[in-house]
C-alpha cells in the first residue's frame, strides 16, 4: 500500500493547526475537502489516525503518517531548490530544544546559518528529557536532547555538557543559610523551579540529604526570568555558567549537575538540515563543557 503524500501532508496540517477547520484555512481548501481527505487516508491505512479532541492529536498510527509527511515535505523542498524551482513558502525546519539552550547559545548559529539557506525554522521549546519524544512522533525533524540512544530513523551526535551549580542571591543566602546549607535550612528556604517537569532542584536536595517535598517552591517557566528570579532573591536554584554571568550570586556548594546534550536528526538527506546541524555543533563546542 502506498500512502498518498498529499493526504499525509493534510494530516500533518490538521495536527499542526489543531482542527480540521483551521487546517482547511491553512491549506486554502474547504473543511469538507479536509474531512474527505482524512476519511480517505484512514480508509487506505485501515486505522484511526486522529483523536478528535480539542486540539486534535494523532494516534500512534497517525504519528507515523505525520512523520512520513514531514519527510516528504522536506525532500520536496530540497528537490525544488536543486532544480532552481522557486518556492514562495519553503517548509520550515522544525527543531525541538530545551529552554536553557534556547536562551543562551542556540539562536546565534541559527541566525547565522538560515539566511543563506532561504529557510525558516519553527522552534519547539520542551524539557530536554522530552524533546526526543517530539522527534519520535514526527513533530520535529531534529532535537537537542539528553537522550543518547538514537530515535529510530535518526542519527545522534553528542554536543557537550551544561554544568549546573546551586546558587542564590547574597541577601537570600544570608537570610536562609546563615548557619550553613544544611537539610534543616533547605527544608524551609524557597526553591525556584522552571515548571512541573523540572527535577534538577529535587535531585540536588536529595543529594544533600534534604526532603524535596518540604520547602516552598516557585515556578518561573522562562529561562531568563528563572535566572532573574534567583538573582532577585525569590529562591535558590541551579543555573549553568552562562546564565550566572553578570549576576551577583552566591554558590551554595553541593553536587554539580552535569547535563549531557545530544543532537538528533532524521537520516533523510537534507542539505539545509545538515548545514543547520553543523552550525549548531560548532556553537555547542564553544558554549558547552567538553563531552
Amino acid at each position: 500500500m502506498k500512502i498518498p503524500a498529499d493526504l499525509a501532508q493534510t494530516l500533518a496540517a490538521v495536527v499542526d493547526e489543531g482542527s480540521l477547520d483551521a487546517a482547511a484555512r491553512a491549506l486554502h481548501v474547504t473543511q469538507s475537502a479536509v474531512s474527505q481527505r482524512m476519511a480517505t487516508l484512514e480508509r487506505l491505512t485501515g486505522q484511526v489516525l486522529l483523536v478528535r479532541s480539542r486540539p486534535v492529536r494523532p494516534t500512534p498510527a497517525g504519528e507515523a503518517v505525520v512523520r512520513y509527511a514531514r519527510q516528504v515535505t522536506l525532500l520536496e523542498a530540497e528537490a525544488a531548490a536543486a532544480l532552481g524551482i522557486a518556492d514562495d513558502r519553503p517548509a520550515p525546519l522544525r527543531i525541538a530544544v530545551n529552554a536553557d539552550s534556547l536562551a543562551t547559545w542556540l539562536l546565534p548559529p541559527l541566525a547565522a546559518a538560515l539566511p543563506g539557506l532561504g529557510a525558516t525554522v519553527h522552534l519547539h521549546r520542551e524539557d530536554e528529557q522530552y524533546t526526543a519524544d517530539l522527534l519520535q512522533r514526527g513533530e520535529v525533524v531534529a532535537a537537542v536532547t539528553t537522550r543518547a540512544a538514537a530515535v529510530p530513523g535518526c542519527s545522534v551526535v553528542r554536543l557537550g555538557r551544561m554544568r549546573y551549580r546551586a546558587v542564590a542571591a547574597p541577601a537570600f543566602a544570608e537570610r536562609w543559610f546563615a548557619a550553613g546549607v544544611a537539610p534543616e535550612s533547605l527544608a524551609v528556604a524557597p526553591v525556584v523551579d522552571f515548571d512541573r517537569r523540572d527535577t534538577i532542584q529535587t535531585r540536588w536536595l536529595e543529594a544533600r540529604g534534604a526532603d524535596p517535598d518540604a520547602p516552598p517552591r516557585h515556578r518561573v517557566p522562562s529561562s531568563p526570568e528563572f535566572a532573574r528570579a534567583i538573582a532577585l532573591g525569590m529562591g535558590w536554584g541551579l543555573l549553568p555558567a552562562v546564565q550566572r554571568e553578570g549576576l551577583e550570586l552566591v554558590d551554595l556548594g553541593g553536587p554539580v549537575e552535569d547535563m549531557a546534550l545530544y543532537w538528533q536528526q532524521w537520516r533523510t538527506q537534507s542539505a539545509a538540515l545538515d548545514t543547520v546541524a553543523e552550525a549548531i555543533r560548532e556553537a555547542a563546542h564553544g558554549a558547552l563543557e567538553p563531552a
